[in-house]
């Protein structure tokens, strides 16, 4: 067992990975995505204390009790944390699919066909080019035929 550092109160990051069982790599992971951010100490090493280590284990507690992955946890952190995501998955939820007035019922199958192509041809250049091809702030709530939802124009 890896006993803490008298001197510093703390342990760096790779005995926190051997007492807690993540890897060092991915006790890295945890704290980008803000779920467990360790002091630094003045040469900038992490320094793991026993909050941290609690803060651990219980994230451990957390994700066997409930079957979920980090993601999850870093999900529903950033769901907690941005009233716009909040707000944009709640809309999503309580709507409907509605058929553009424009498009014949007949021919809405093959216009959301030629949508997804659109927007995977969209997706294929933001991969190609490492830059994106639309950002998040170009969607906006907008009534779609009769109903609410989202949209963006994939030209």
């Amino acid at each position: 067992m890896v006993r803490l550092n008298v001197a510093s109160g703390a342990l760096t990051i790779h005995e926190a990975a051997a007492t807690t069982g993540w890897s060092a790599r991915m006790l890295r992971y945890i704290e980008e995505a803000g779920l467990v951010v360790p002091r630094r100490s003045g040469s900038g090493y992490r320094l793991y204390g026993p909050a941290e280590l609690q803060r651990l284990r219980t994230l451990r507690e957390l994700l066997g009790a409930f079957d979920i992955e980090l993601s999850d946890v870093g999900f529903a952190l950033r769901l907690r944390d941005d009233g716009r995501l909040r707000d944009g998955l709640e809309a999503w939820f309580s709507s409907q699919a509605v058929r553009p007035a424009e498009v014949a019922p007949s021919d809405w199958l093959a216009f959301e066909q030629l949508k997804h192509t659109q927007l995977l041809a969209a997706a294929a250049g933001v991969a190609r080019d490492r830059e994106p091809v639309a950002t998040a702030t170009a969607w906006s709530k907008e009534p779609v035929a009769n109903g609410a939802g989202w949209s963006k124009e994939i030209a």
